[in-house]
C-alpha cells in the first residue's frame, strides 16, 4: 500500500478490532480510525447492564486506555462523521470540512435507533440508549423518576426494565408482539423471562401500539396506546430496534438495501472498499432457511469482533472467508440468557433441563440451528462447539437428559 494507508469509517467495536488486529498482524502503513463520538473506542454491552447499576464508570468501558493507540500508531479521529466517499480519487470527506486519501476504505459504520413515530417521542426525558450520553441519561432517570415505561421487549429493553425494577421503580414494558424477544428467542425462553420478569414487579402490554406520548410543560407524563388506554410515566425509553447506517454507502453507488451488502471474505464490489460489523450484510452458513439468499444482518459484540479479524486477515495477504459462528447474550435481573446459532420463527423447540435453569435447543429442518440456555453456562458451551464443528445432534438425542452432550461435541469427526 501507499502512505494513505488503511481509513476505518466508524471507530466502534468492529473499526476499532480491525485496527488492532492489522497490527497485531505486522500491518505496517498507516491506520486512521474516524469516529463521530468525542469518546475513545468503548464497549456498548455494559450500557445496559453494568453501567447503569453502577458497577462500572466510563474509563472501565474504553477498549484501550489512550496510549494504546500512540504506541501502536493508530490515528483516532474523535467527534468526526464520514460523510461521503469518492471511490474514484479514493477520499473520504468528513463533517470538519476535510477528507482523507484511502488505499483501503472500511466502513464499520455501525447502526443506529429506530425513532417512534408518534408525537411527544421528542421530548427529554423519552430517550433511546445507543451511546454512553443515553446511558447517563437513564442513570440520572433511575435516581429520580418513579414511574417508567419501556416500549419495546428486546435486549435492551428488558435489560433496562430489569435494572430500574431492581431500584424499586414502577416498570411497565409495552411490546407490539404477543411476547417478549419474539424475533429472538423460542416461545419457551420468552415465556420464562416474561414470569421472572413479572415476579420482579415488571408489568407488560402485549400486541400494543403507542399512538402518542403525553406531556406537560416540556416533558413527557406518559403514552397513548392504540386501543385508547394511557399509560403515566415520568421516564420513557424506547428500544424498538435498530437501522444499519447504509447510506454512506448507498449514495456512494454500493449495494447497501438492508446493510452494506459483502461477499464471503466481507468486500464489496468496489476492491478498495470493504465493510464489516453490524451495518454489514453477509452470507453465513449459519443463515440457510433464514433468507431467500442466505444473507443475514446480525447486531452483536461477537460478530464485529470476529468481522474485524476475518478483513485484518485479509488485508495482511492471508484471506479466508468470513464463517464464524453467532452467539449472543444478555443480562436481565437474575438470569444469563446465552444463544449460539441463529434460529428462524418455524424451528422446532426441544427443551432439556428443568426450569429456572434449563435449554431450548432449535431444529430447522431436522439439523440443528440454536441453543438458548437461561443459566446454563455448559450447555452453550456445548452448543458453540457442535454448531461451529456441524456435528450432527437429533431432537430425541437433545431430549434425552441421559444422552452424553459433551461426548458428542468431543468427539473427533
Amino acid at each position: 500500500m501507499s502512505a494513505a494507508g488503511i481509513v476505518v469509517a466508524g471507530a466502534g467495536q468492529a473499526g476499532f478490532q480491525l485496527a488492532a488486529s492489522l497490527r497485531e498482524g505486522g500491518f505496517r502503513d498507516p491506520i486512521t480510525l474516524v469516529g463521530d463520538e468525542t469518546a475513545l473506542p468503548y464497549q456498548r454491552p455494559p450500557l445496559s447492564k453494568a453501567y447503569l447499576a453502577g458497577k462500572t464508570d466510563a474509563e472501565g468501558l474504553f477498549l484501550r486506555q489512550p496510549g494504546f493507540f500512540a504506541e501502536h500508531a493508530i490515528a483516532h479521529r474523535p467527534g468526526i462523521r464520514a460523510v461521503a466517499i469518492d471511490r474514484a480519487g479514493r477520499r473520504l470527506h468528513l463533517s470538519d470540512g476535510q477528507s482523507l486519501a484511502y488505499d483501503h476504505l472500511v466502513l464499520a459504520t455501525g447502526a443506529r435507533n429506530r425513532p417512534l413515530p408518534v408525537p411527544g417521542a421528542d421530548f427529554p426525558n423519552v430517550r433511546q440508549l445507543r451511546g454512553l450520553a443515553d446511558a447517563d441519561a437513564l442513570r440520572t432517570a433511575l435516581g429520580e423518576a418513579r414511574a417508567i415505561v419501556v416500549i419495546g421487549a428486546g435486549f435492551i429493553g428488558l435489560e433496562f426494565a430489569a435494572v430500574a425494577a431492581a431500584r424499586g421503580l414502577s416498570v411497565t414494558v409495552v411490546e407490539a408482539a404477543d411476547r417478549p424477544m419474539a424475533r429472538a428467542v423460542s416461545p419457551e425462553i420468552a415465556q420464562f423471562f416474561r414470569s421472572a420478569h413479572e415476579a420482579m414487579g415488571v408489568r407488560f402490554a402485549f400486541g400494543a401500539g403507542v399512538t402518542a406520548v403525553t406531556g406537560r410543560d416540556g416533558r413527557a407524563t406518559g403514552i397513548t396506546l392504540a386501543d385508547g388506554r394511557e399509560l403515566p410515566a415520568d421516564f420513557i425509553l424506547i428500544g424498538i430496534g435498530v437501522l444499519p447506517n447504509r447510506e454512506l454507502a448507498a449514495e456512494a453507488g454500493l449495494p447497501a438495501e438492508d446493510g452494506v451488502r459483502v461477499d464471503a471474505f466481507l468486500a464489496t464490489p468496489d476492491p478498495a472498499i470493504s465493510a464489516i460489523g453490524d451495518c454489514v450484510r453477509f452470507p453465513s452458513p449459519f443463515a440457510h432457511g433464514l433468507s431467500p439468499d442466505g444473507t443475514v444482518r446480525i447486531e452483536s459484540v461477537q460478530n464485529a469482533i470476529d468481522q474485524g479479524r476475518c478483513l485484518a486477515a485479509r488485508l495482511n495477504g492471508k484471506p479466508a472467508a468470513y464463517g464464524a459462528l453467532p452467539w449472543f447474550w444478555s443480562d436481565q435481573g437474575p438470569h444469563k440468557l446465552q444463544i449460539a446459532g441463529l434460529s428462524g420463527p418455524g424451528d422446532a423447540s426441544v427443551v432439556r433441563g428443568l426450569s429456572p435453569a434449563f435449554s431450548v435447543f432449535r431444529f430447522r429442518d431436522g439439523a440443528l440451528s440454536a441453543v438458548e440456555s437461561v443459566d446454563r453456562a455448559a450447555d452453550h458451551m456445548i452448543a458453540r462447539r457442535l454448531l461451529a464443528a456441524g456435528t450432527r445432534l437429533t431432537p430425541e438425542q437433545a431430549a434425552d437428559p441421559g444422552f452424553d452432550l459433551k461426548a458428542l461435541a468431543m468427539a473427533r469427526p
